[in-house]
């Protein structure tokens, strides 16, 4: 699989991923050894960065039906961007990996949004609740708290990478109950 398809591509088989998922009880993406063999010998070539939230019920190669090498996965409590890791490592995943389409991954009963808007306060979290909280705002509804909070999240990424034409930013919205992602247009 080569990373550099097209984002509309690139967004049709992570629909076409997520649909196999909620229809089946099974993980189906490729994680066999020969898969494996090809992605050492041949490298990675994923056709999307997801940045996700790091909530154990969130996980993108199961939600997508994504085997070893499809996705550039980088992983932060409330899918927040920053600088230096977000932002870097969607640099790379754009520059070197090819990858054209970036997904901004929120869900539904998140703790760290459910903790920003409780006025939680700890020492190292205090930076991702504070920038859940500008992102938020006085939003009292956890669902549309987490819309809010991946909107931002979109923007800081398009803000950052606006002279590259060719790659699409979205956000979605993953239903931990039902397991359907909801692409959002914003």
């Amino acid at each position: 699989m080569d990373g550099s398809i097209s984002a509309i591509d690139a967004l049709d088989w992570l629909r076409t991923g997520n649909q196999r998922y909620v229809d089946t009880q099974t993980f189906s993406g490729d994680i066999s050894p020969e898969r494996r063999e090809e992605a050492f010998k041949g490298g990675q070539h994923p056709y999307v960065a997801i940045v996700s939230c790091s909530d154990s019920r969130v996980i993108p190669e199961v939600i997508f039906s994504a085997g070893i090498g499809e996705l550039f996965v980088i992983r932060t409590a409330g899918n927040i961007v920053d600088d230096i890791n977000t932002l870097g490592s969607l640099e790379y995943a754009v520059g070197h990996m090819g990858c054209n389409l970036i997904v901004v991954l929120g869900h539904t009963c998140c703790g760290a949004i459910a903790e920003a808007m409780a006025g939680f306060d700890e020492e190292h979290a205090l930076d991702i609740i504070n920038h859940i909280r500008d992102a938020i705002g006085s939003e009292e509804d956890p669902t549309e708290a987490s819309k809010l909070n991946i909107r931002r999240s979109v923007r800081l990424i398009k803000d950052d990478i606006k002279s590259r034409d060719d790659v699409m930013v979205v956000g979605a919205l993953y239903d931990i109950n039902t397991g359907i992602v909801h692409f959002l247009d914003f």
